[in-house]
């Protein structure tokens, strides 16, 4: 199966000489959800910034099918799609429609085939019945699935999300939950929310110092306290990850038995 992230050797200083990523080697498969893990500090944003160009590094680093370039920046942006943590970092048109209508026109899309996209994506996060309604008269939950559907609207192969339950009251993290985990896309979601990691994703990778210092199934990495705690990781007390039962996306009966790669640690893991 081909790769839709290939990393091989990825390093980026920042201007001050601090070293943000060393040497970072990491391989995601299309169609896997990945959670990427870690302490602040560990990487995980300047890495999530490589994948669209908004950083550059040395290294290789290959994303859904292009190589991080220059040249290829245009095209990346509209094969990988990022939600930041803050939606109101997106969000800044009128109305909904508008908001997520943005991306698609800019893309130089018939008005016609922009608004289909825009149906389609507000029908996945299902809001579309506040495609009339100023973006800043939504709840936080609401903003942050509006947002989702900016980057749907653009139709990415690789879909990233930062902190996606940040802020969020537990009705709206399971209905956010719930709703990604029907979405067929690859994905990454970088998080602190280990439980979140465990419901959605079933891969894990912890970043540390800039590299990768484990990685594999969600569940294995989630039942190392040793580990976790070596990253500054925490599950909440009574949380046992085996007793997850994880969202799979419809029709997929092969993502539970899906095999994944023994646990592998480095450094103090």
């Amino acid at each position: 199966m081909s790769c839709a992230v290939h990393a091989k050797g990825l390093t980026y200083l920042y201007p001050n000489g601090e070293r943000a990523l060393d040497r970072l080697e990491l391989h995601i498969k299309h169609g896997e959800r990945v959670a990427i893990l870690g302490p602040n500090g560990a990487g995980k944003t300047t890495f999530v910034f490589h994948l669209n160009g908004l950083l550059t590094g040395n290294g290789d680093l290959e994303v859904a099918g292009l190589d991080v370039c220059k040249e290829n920046i245009r095209e990346l942006r509209s094969r990988v799609g990022i939600v930041f943590q803050d939606p109101d970092d997106q969000l800044f048109m009128p109305t909904v429609r508008e908001d997520v209508a943005f991306g698609p026109l800019n893309l130089g899309l018939e008005r016609d085939e922009a608004l289909a996209r825009v149906a389609e994506a507000l029908e996945t996060v299902r809001m579309g019945h506040v495609a009339e309604r100023a973006p800043h008269q939504l709840s936080m939950g609401e903003r942050r699935r509006v947002a989702i559907a900016t980057v749907l609207a653009m139709r990415p192969s690789l879909l990233v999300l930062d902190e996606p339950s940040a802020n969020l009251d537990p009705r709206s993290r399971r209905e956010l939950i719930d709703l990604l985990a029907e979405i067929e896309r690859t994905m990454l979601v970088v998080t602190h929310d280990l439980p979140f990691a465990a419901e959605l994703c079933e891969r894990a990778v912890i970043l540390s110092a800039g590299c990768v210092v484990a990685d594999g199934s969600c569940d294995d990495i989630l039942a190392d306290d040793d580990l976790l705690a070596a990253h500054d990781l925490e599950l909440p007390a009574g949380f046992v990850p085996s007793r997850v039962q994880r969202r799979s996306r419809p029709g997929d009966a092969s993502a539970m038995a899906r095999l994944y790669p023994p646990l592998t640690t480095k450094g103090a893991a």
